[in-house]
Parts: C-alpha cells; structure tokens; sequence
C-alpha cells in the first residue's frame, strides 16, 4: 500500500504496528481468541476488474495506478461463471459490485455489467469518472438507460473541496471528475459518492458541506444519506491499532453480521494465474490468509480478523464499501 507522507488523510498517529501482531489467525499477540466472521449470507459479490489505474492516488489501499497490474484484467467469461454459480445456487438477486484499480480501463467492463444487469442483478461500479469512463460514450449512456435504478456508479470525490481532493489525487483531478459526474447527471445516472473522512473534521459539517456543492452542481445526491455520500475511514497497514478478539464484540457493542465479510466476498484475477480466485473482501486482495477458493462454495467458510484493516475500517470504522 501506498503511503504517501502528502496525503491529506494520513494522521500523525503512531505508526509502530507490532511485526507480531495479526500474525496467528486463531490467538491474537494477547493469546486470547481472535475474532471471527461466518458468511451468513451472499449480499455482495465483488469483481475487481484489475489494479490498473489512470491515476495514483497519495494513499491507495490497493495501490492502483498507471503501473500495477497484479491483479490482471478479470475476463468476462470469469464474471459469468460466477453469475452462473449465484444462479445455480439459488442465492438471486444481489448485489453486483465493480471496483479496481479504475473498472472502465477493463476492456470487458460493459459486457460484465450487462451480464450482471441481464441476471437480475443490482450493479454497483466503483469509479472516478475520468477518463477511461467517458470514452465509452454513448454505449455506457445506453446502458445507463437500460440499467435504471439497478445501476448505481459511485464516483470517488475525496472532498468536497478542491484542494484537499487534488492533494489526494493529483492536480487537475476535481476538474476531471466533475466533468464525468455532470455527464452522468446530464444522462439520467444513478449516482452515489465515495468521499473520505479527514480526522479533525466533523462528520455532520462535512455532510453539510457536500451537500453544498452537489446542490450547486444540481447533482440529486442525498449528502446525508450514508449510502449516497459514503464516507470512508482512512486505512493505514502500518498504524498501531488493537487485534479483535472474541470479547470485544461485547465491549465495542457490535456484532460479527455487521461485517462486510458476514456479507459479501469478491473476486480476483493474480496476474499470470490460471484463472480467477474468491478473496474474503475488497481490503485483503493480496493477503495469501485472506484466499478462500476458486468457487463461492468454497469461499463460505469463516474469516478470520487477522488483518490490521479489519480493525481500521470494519470494526472500529464501521465502514462497508457495500451499497
């Protein structure tokens, strides 16, 4: 993961995380038993389309850019198959999730949402709307008609000012998406936004502020709605955060189904691998403890908490990329 020192959403907290943490899938550094998750249902099931990117954002999870191409391209033939084992299986409709690297740089991205819309599939694609977005044109406007309310793009707008978001994204980078986000209000998308959350900022006022700037550029997104303006904790693998174990579901008051991984899981192509793979979610793709299969029925079984962004971003963030 890229960690860039100029990220606006990096904090200055310690970044001393214990080499002997997150390391035993079952015990955690303490010895207690270390927390974890059963698939009680298929909500979500996400394909990432590949790491490529056009951009390289300061501080990626995944480290998507220009130049990172670990996890390859996924085909379409491997989306359908797993549309197909949903089907067998009976578990229909869910939710289709796209995400990357940026998804509309893979060559099969439409054929891939139009297979999912065409299954009875809510979709939901993860994008920044730049670029490799518009030069689909007037086949993803068409799309956008067929798929109605059951197409959802998510456009990642780090802030809602300018300058905090070109910090995060680049110089130029608002401008670009606002081109894409006002093309795809202009024809009739469902849109959401993807933002992050600054540490020292108030989540209401910050609510508030986006709402500002989506009434200024008339784009119908509910700011206080968190499945319309998600905002994102920042993930850091180096910040010294607790393990879970069994006993902080009841002191933290929360429950092992509010986890996107009692939820969802997603799908990956390595590069140079013979076909695609199910990870445990869309925050561990490179994690070898976090691989579960080649099939959703074997990816059933329980997640094991073993990863630093199990506790950053699901647990004490309380955060789900799901819709």
């Amino acid at each position: 993961m890229t960690l860039a020192a100029t990220s606006p959403f990096v904090t200055e907290r310690p970044r001393t995380l214990s080499p002997r943490k997150f390391v035993d899938p079952l015990r955690t550094l303490d010895g207690s038993p270390r927390a974890s998750v059963a698939l009680e249902r298929m909500a979500t099931l996400w394909f990432n389309t590949g790491t490529l990117c056009n951009i390289a954002c300061a501080n990626c999870y995944i480290d998507s850019s220009p130049t990172n191409d670990a996890l390859a391209y996924l085909k379409r033939a491997d989306a359908r198959a797993f549309l197909d084992e949903i089907d067998a299986q009976g578990r229909g409709p869910v939710e289709i999730g796209f995400t990357g690297g940026e998804p509309f740089m893979n060559p099969d991205i439409l054929a891939m949402i139009e297979d999912a819309l065409a299954a009875g599939h809510r979709v939901l694609v993860l994008t920044n709307a730049m670029r490799p977005m518009m030069r689909w044109g007037d086949r993803l406007a068409r799309l956008g008609v067929a798929g109605g309310d059951r197409l959802t793009l998510r456009v990642s707008l780090d802030h809602y000012s300018q300058a905090i978001h070109d910090a995060e994204r680049g110089e130029g980078a608002w401008g670009k998406a606002w081109l894409g986000l006002r093309w795809l209000r202009d024809h009739g998308f469902r849109v959401a936004i993807a933002g992050r959350r600054l540490a020292q900022e108030d989540e209401a006022a910050a609510r508030r502020a986006f709402a500002a700037v989506f009434t200024a550029e008339r784009l119908e997104v509910d700011a206080g709605d968190p499945g319309a303006l998600v905002l994102f904790p920042e993930m850091e693998p180096a910040a010294d955060v607790p393990e879970i174990t069994e006993a902080c579901w009841g002191i933290l008051h929360k429950s092992p189904s509010e986890m996107m991984c009692a939820s969802s899981r997603m799908v990956v192509r390595r590069r140079g691998a013979a076909g695609p793979v199910v990870v445990a979610c869309t925050l561990t793709p490179y994690d070898p403890g976090f691989e579960m299969g080649r099939t959703l029925a074997e990816a059933s079984s329980p997640v094991s908490l073993n990863h630093p962004f199990c506790a950053q971003f699901c647990v004490l963030g309380g955060a789900s990329c799901s819709a």
